[in-house]
């Protein structure tokens, strides 16, 4: 992982010394747009994690626990949905969700979605991509994480 970073400071070298005016421009530019995106960003971060952090693990274990798996695959999907939680975050909760006996169909929905779905993010990617993108691309990304979280549940034979 940290082949990344490395490879990011090597373009920046070579673009710096290919050309340096141009460069720092675009290093400008992109640091304006970066302070510019911050505070909604930060304000967002704020919100959910005021949210999971008030919301007890065990309601959530609950919620998503259910005897009815395709309730709780639902509840999955839509918690996940409107939660903005980094994966470093996400999974080791998975994992906590799981010693209380959350099926893996669950766990699947909610990360997937999670990942791949914005609603707490629609508004800031409506604002730079516009309505009709940010729709599409969370329609399809729940579509896909669903399509994901379904083959999973067969895999491990928690659907039939």
């Amino acid at each position: 992982m940290q082949f990344l970073p490395i490879l990011a400071a090597a373009a920046l070298v070579v673009s710096l010394i290919r050309s340096p005016r141009r460069t720092l421009s675009a290093l400008k530019r992109g640091g304006k747009k970066l302070l510019k995106l911050l505070p909604a960003f930060f304000a967002m971060l704020f919100i959910i994690s005021a949210f999971l952090y008030f919301t007890p693990r065990q309601v959530l274990a609950e919620y998503l626990g259910n005897e009815n798996v395709f309730i709780s695959f639902l509840a999955a999907g839509g918690f996940g949905s409107v939660t903005l939680m980094p994966g470093f975050v996400a999974f080791p909760l998975a994992g906590i969700l799981r010693d209380q006996g959350v099926p893996f169909v669950v766990l699947a929905a909610f990360t997937t979605t999670l990942m791949m779905v914005g609603i707490a993010t629609f508004p800031l990617e409506r604002y730079y991509f516009g309505t009709k993108v940010a729709l599409i691309r969370n329609a399809f990304g729940l579509i896909i994480a669903l399509i994901v979280s379904f083959g999973i549940g067969l895999f491990f034979g928690e659907l039939w």
